[in-house]
């Protein structure tokens, strides 16, 4: 029975003490700095180190300052899709028109009903019968 009481008195402090606030957030960000990081972040580029080139004649100096090469960015590759598709005609959406189309990663294919296969949309598909269904 002893054992009963202890267990429950422990479940009931530790409820309680797991629901406790223990910070209040404030109502605006602010940052403390550290003493250990006393560093400041600039967005100015790097000074440019002038180089010294010593020339034939001992008397004369030349200054020269190079700038930096800026960083390669390497473009993404886009993807390449098929221009044209079979897909099952359960799986394709209607338009309101009639037509049918299917969404492949904001690729729209439309139905050419003559010959039943998905075309990549073009702006000649408007006026061609071709991609309007049959009455």
């Amino acid at each position: 029975m002893v054992k009963n009481w202890f267990i429950l008195f422990f479940l009931f402090i530790g409820v309680l003490m797991s629901c406790s606030r223990k910070t209040i957030p404030s109502k605006s960000a602010s940052v403390i700095p550290s003493e250990k990081n006393t560093s400041e972040v600039s967005n100015k580029p790097a000074p440019v180190k002038p180089m010294i080139k010593q020339t034939d004649v001992a008397d004369s100096l030349e200054v020269i300052t190079e700038k930096p090469e800026p960083p390669v960015v390497k473009e993404k590759p886009k993807a390449d899709f098929p221009k044209v598709i079979s897909v099952n005609d359960d799986a394709a959406s209607k338009s309101v028109d009639g037509r049918l189309f299917y969404d492949v990663l904001g690729h729209r294919y439309w139905k050419n009903f003559n010959d039943g296969k998905y075309y990549l949309f073009d702006k000649a598909m408007y006026n061609n019968p071709d991609f309007k269904p049959p009455k």
